[in-house]
């Protein structure tokens, strides 16, 4: 029973760790197609529109 229970836990932990890998992967290609994107087009940065003010403003990596 002990046995289960380790197995248990370590497919558990090891799916937790493919799911984060997989998460930090996409986040890493969206980064690296951006980054592509603007070296392409020459761009500095992007702005996005506060919808509140109206005003513009380089976007954020955590948007």
């Amino acid at each position: 029973m002990a046995q289960l229970i380790f197995l248990l836990i370590l497919v558990g932990g090891s799916w937790l760790l493919y799911r984060r890998f997989v998460g930090d992967a996409e986040k890493l290609a969206a980064k690296t197609r951006k980054a592509e994107r603007e070296r392409q087009t020459g761009a500095i940065d992007t702005l996005v529109q506060d919808p509140k003010t109206g005003e513009y403003r380089v976007k954020r990596e955590d948007e």
